[in-house]
């Protein structure tokens, strides 16, 4: 199949990575690809640049996001919250009628704002939108001929490419959606990464129970420590 990731951070970086094993045909997708590969500083993560990573991948290439849209099959996107619903309105006629598996979090990160954690972008970012609305439902009404997903944020990616990892991938995933089909087609690419437990949480309203998830997730993340991969298993 062909895919099409959108984002260049470190969790697109997983994806691209991860459906290369599989055999499928990745098309990456950045605002401007010049720049983008020209870089030569670290994100504000700690991720190294995309040219550097792109090295040590041969045979990926890196499109402009409508570009890599107009080419993939199924899209996720990795796009960050903050610049995601305009980065995307700018793909529209490319994303028609496809799944858009979308796991941005809405971050908003404020350097003026004090927080006791100690988190390695220095502050605790905010959500913006937050409770009476998500980054999905948005998106989708941005793009209403496109099927958006919410799937794969309430776990680091490179967890989400390979459950087994933690657990030995006995822990759940959940998807959410207002159209059948392109949930099957995200819960069909999380069966290939080798998860078992997907709960589907119905409409693409429960986004925004999956968005504010990533509070509770950075919590438990700072205190079994950053970097500590960990699922959520739910029981029934």
């Amino acid at each position: 199949m062909e895919i099409a990731v959108l984002g260049t951070g470190g969790g697109a970086r997983a994806h691209i990575a991860r459906l290369a094993g599989l055999g499928h045909e990745v098309h990456v997708g950045t605002r401007d690809p010049r720049a983008t590969l020209a870089r030569t500083e670290p994100d504000m993560m700690g991720t190294p640049p995309f040219g550097t990573w792109l090295a040590g991948h041969p045979g990926i290439e890196l499109h402009t996001f409508a570009d890599a849209a107009a080419r993939g099959e199924l899209v996720i996107n990795g796009i960050d919250g903050r610049n995601a619903v305009a980065a995307l309105s700018g793909a529209a006629r490319q994303l028609e009628g496809k799944a858009l598996v979308d796991y941005a979090v809405p971050y908003v990160y404020d350097p003026d704002i004090e927080h006791p954690w100690p988190t390695p972008w220095g502050v605790m970012p905010t959500f913006d939108p937050c409770d009476s609305d998500s980054l999905a439902e948005q998106i989708q009404r941005a793009l209403p001929e496109t099927k958006v997903v919410k799937a794969f944020v309430t776990q680091e990616q490179e967890t989400v490419v390979d459950p087994a990892a933690v657990g030995g991938g006995d822990h759940t995933m959940f998807v959410a959606g207002d159209h059948a089909d392109a949930k099957r087609a995200a819960t069909g690419l999380l069966t290939a990464y080798g998860w078992t437990d997907v709960l589907d949480l119905g409409p693409l309203v429960a986004a925004r129970g999956m968005e504010m998830y990533a509070h509770l997730h950075s919590a438990i993340g700072f205190a079994l420590g950053f970097g500590t991969r960990f699922g959520i298993k739910v029981v029934r």
